[in-house]
């Protein structure tokens, strides 16, 4: 298997490596399938293999070879630098516990002495060889950065070339002048394949070779239809009703198809090459036939499993079933065309053809790749209309039962709406074509070759990634939204909001999605003389980082210290829950202080989580202190009024003048302290609205707070009655008034005094105590109707107070003069009557 994968070609590993990935098998591919640890060389045996590479090369293969030798020495020498580096921490540690050497005059045990010489030796020869080896692997970096630039500007050359173009009589001549030599190269690469299969019948190998190519077909072909038929019943049977299954059994279908046909043609060459069949040239050719049938088998297998005509409810990418049908044979096709393009360019490598023979090749591969992309153009410009989706599904799935959404259809009969880009890109397509003709026609037909053969290896680089970002999407939306089963444990055992959990879940995707992003930029520009390994490279070292300014931002670094945040956090989450409802109920805290131990410990641990997500984004502490201090301009001017309000909200929170669950007058406003927030307080009003107030307010100016030393309430009654009113019995009234209450408190005893005369009233006071200041108004009201009550039945009569008539049906009470009118005012002459 890691042989098969590590005779992929090119394209097919930048887009398979990113497919497989998902499926946990990139690092064996990218290690190039080693197994075991290997034997790490020494820096004179590193620096001997730099000093032997040539230093001139002239083919592209050549240069590619040259520049693969080069990475391997890099990584050797930096898994060396590695290894020596920590023998020189254990050195150095070693070095420690020995102690300083003795000072002038002073003696030690000659076995330190001669310890600490020996392991001061050894250091120096280790942090000899970390120099070296690190000299060694910049030396392979720049060697094979300018093997690169140079192979890069020759085949820009090669690009810009202009050739005798078909339309001219020159271009045939060359060939017809050509065919003689090209011909006899044939001829030679024909007589050594014949040599071989003479040499496999020799060696009775003819009828293994027969067995052989005919397992391999069948693993091709009928294996891959089981193997299909048997993910869709496995994801029917295992996976989740959801999206989820759609793209995922893509991935699955397109990863089969290339391991089974890989493993059929590197079987059919392994065993050509076992009985010895294989020449020079044809091996050559036989691994170029490897390579390729793994290509095709993934290009049609992806083109299959989007397309999904055997399953339209199953179907990824929302296009109707008709528009599917046309479409279904243009993956075999495309395996065709590139068949047909890739043979006669692999038979000019392998014979050494002659310059019109590669031209000509350049103009079939030019009109044959924009002949099939012209035709599917054409096949997308005529889709009919878009039918309903099935009642039925296929007997694989249920129709209703699977949770998967029916193939998009227009929402108008005879319609097919199309959003505007499909048609903008559609028209930049049509313009290329044109464009490779006009090349074609003009002459340039390495350019016209190369744009044909981009604008191809586009289309399957942005279908690969179409699957990858839909299965990111389906990924995180079945796994952390609130909608699916997994989301929803979440949120019944850390205590999520749904809100939170769907945020989370177009988090990961978009930064899944911007990884996925850069890698398809890397993988669509493959063919611009780039090998796979130059694409991991390339990404290696985008991921050691980019330097803004002072900082380094690192990519994987950035994952982690998201990682980091979002672990962070929800265990942060998870200790306020367990203190909540746990550990605080148990405690002889009171509600007030056990919210100030919560809110206290979520700000402090907000604060740790952050640092510790800067830490791993790679920001210490002394950049923070730089930005506190850059931004201490803006906080001593813009930012005071947030400042202090913070700052009073950690007093209320550690001081606790008010805490949770007072009862507060601030100003005209009074009712209960609900939460105390790092800028504000909420108080909740009698007429439940939320009063939202500054913690600054609190901190400077006068607070009211009825429940800081005592929870009880107190009810305060003044009544005014006649100076002739019975005042003993007006007292025994209004006690009993407290008394018949159930509101109110026996301890502190009610209590009616008479505070004095005023105005000729006598001015009675009751006060009683309630359980909580937010019974007080409730209690008033009830004792007040029992009071007047009590008196009128006691013919007892209240007083007026000044400036209002006598209280209606007493008897006694002293009169008030009716208020005197005002005269009219005068009339004005010439306005009367």
């Amino acid at each position: 298997m890691h042989r098969l994968l590590r005779h992929l070609t090119p394209p097919l590993c930048a887009a398979v490596l990113l497919l497989a990935g998902l499926l946990g098998t990139v690092p064996a591919i990218a290690q190039g399938g080693a197994t075991g640890a290997e034997a790490l060389p020494t820096v004179n045996a590193l620096r001997s293999r730099v000093d032997g590479l040539p230093e001139k090369v002239e083919t592209n293969a050549d240069v590619r070879g040259v520049v693969e030798q080069l990475n391997a020495i890099s990584a050797s020498s930096d898994k060396l630098i590695a290894q020596r580096s920590s023998d020189l921490n254990d050195l150095n540690a070693r070095l420690g516990e020995l102690g300083p050497p003795p000072a002038a005059g002073t003696s030690e045990n000659p076995d330190v002495t001669r310890r600490r010489d020996t392991l001061t030796k050894e250091r120096n020869t280790v942090d000899a060889d970390i120099r070296l080896a690190k000299l060694v692997s910049v030396d392979a970096q720049q060697r094979a950065k300018d093997l690169l630039s140079k192979r890069r500007a020759l085949f820009e050359a090669q690009l810009t070339e202009r050739a005798p173009t078909p339309l001219a009589g020159e271009f045939w001549e060359d060939i017809v002048a050509a065919w003689p030599g090209d011909m006899d190269r044939l001829k030679k690469l024909a007589a050594e394949l014949k040599v071989g299969l003479q040499t496999l019948r020799e060696r009775s190998g003819a009828l293994k070779l027969a067995g052989a190519v005919v397992l391999a077909l069948l693993a091709a072909l009928l294996g891959n239809w089981l193997a299909e038929r048997a993910l869709v019943r496995l994801a029917v049977r295992f996976l989740p009703a959801g999206r989820l299954r759609r793209s995922l059994l893509v991935i699955a279908i397109v990863t089969t198809n290339v391991l089974l046909v890989g493993i059929a043609a590197q079987g059919v060459f392994t065993l050509l090459e076992t009985h010895g069949a294989w020449g020079p040239q044809t091996r050559k050719l036989g691994m170029a036939v490897v390579q390729s049938s793994v290509f095709l088998a993934f290009v049609i297998g992806l083109g299959r499993a989007l397309l999904s005509n055997a399953r339209p409810s199953w179907r990824l990418p929302p296009i109707s079933d008709a528009l599917a049908a046309r479409l279904a044979p243009f993956p075999w096709l495309m395996g065709i065309v590139a068949a047909v393009v890739w043979a006669p360019t692999q038979i000019n490598a392998v014979v050494e053809a002659s310059f019109a023979a590669v031209v000509a090749t350049h103009v079939v591969t030019a009109l044959a790749l924009t002949a099939m992309i012209g035709a599917m153009l054409l096949r997308l410009q005529g889709t009919p209309v878009a039918e309903p989706p099935p009642v039925e599904a296929d007997k694989e799935q249920p129709a209703n039962g699977s949770g998967l959404a029916p193939p998009a259809t227009p929402s108008a009969p005879g319609v097919l709406e199309r959003p505007m880009w499909v048609g903008v890109l559609l028209a930049v397509v049509t313009l290329i074509l044109i464009a490779i003709w006009i090349l074609v026609a003009t002459g340039y037909l390495a350019m016209a070759s190369f744009l044909a053969s981009q604008l191809n290896w586009a289309g399957i680089v942005i279908a690969a990634f179409y699957v990858l970002f839909k299965f990111a999407d389906d990924l995180f939306a079945a796994v952390v939204s609130s909608r699916s089963p997994f989301g929803q444990r979440l949120q019944l055992s850390f205590g999520l909001q749904a809100r939170t959990l769907d945020q989370a879940a177009v988090v990961l995707s978009g930064l899944t999605r911007v990884a996925l992003f850069f890698y398809m930029l890397i993988a669509l520009a493959t063919p611009l003389g780039t090998s796979p390994g130059e694409v991991f490279q390339r990404s290696g070292k985008f991921g050691s980082g980019v330097k803004v300014g002072e900082i380094v931002l690192v990519p994987t670094a950035i994952f982690t210290a998201t990682a980091v945040l979002g672990i962070g956090f929800l265990a942060l989450r998870v200790l306020k829950r367990w203190l909540e409802q746990s550990l605080l109920p148990h405690t002889g805290l009171e509600p007030g202080m056990q919210s100030s131990i919560t809110t206290l410990l979520g700000y402090v641990g907000g604060i740790l989580v952050v640092a510790l997500g800067l830490s791993a984004l790679g920001i210490g502490i002394e950049r923070i202190a730089w930005v506190a201090s850059a931004l201490s301009v803006g906080i001593g001017f813009g930012l005071q009024a947030i400042v202090q309000n913070f700052i009073s909200g950690l007093i209320l929170l550690a001081e606790r003048p008010v805490k949770v669950g007072d009862w507060v007058v601030l100003g005209n406003a009074e009712g209960d302290v609900r939460r105390i927030n790092v800028r504000a307080t909420e108080i909740q009003l009698g007429d439940r609205s939320t009063m939202i107030v500054p913690n600054s307010e609190f901190i400077t100016k006068t607070v009211r707070n009825m429940t800081l030393s005592n929870a009880e309430g107190r009810v305060l009654i003044r009544l005014p009655m006649p100076l002739t009113t019975h005042a003993t019995r007006a007292r025994e009234v209004m006690l009993a008034a407290f008394a018949n209450h159930p509101g109110v408190l026996a301890t502190p005893a009610p209590s009616v005094t008479l505070e004095g005369v005023e105005v000729g009233f006598l001015i009675f006071q009751a006060v009683a105590y309630v359980q909580s200041p937010r019974l007080a108004g409730g209690v008033r009201s009830d004792v007040l109707f029992s009071m007047l009550e009590g008196l009128r039945a006691a013919d007892l009569p209240m007083a007026a107070y000044p400036g209002t008539a006598a209280y209606p049906g007493s008897a006694g009470a002293p009169g008030v003069p009716a208020p005197v009118a005002p005269p009219p005012p005068p009339v004005l002459p010439g306005l009367a009557g």
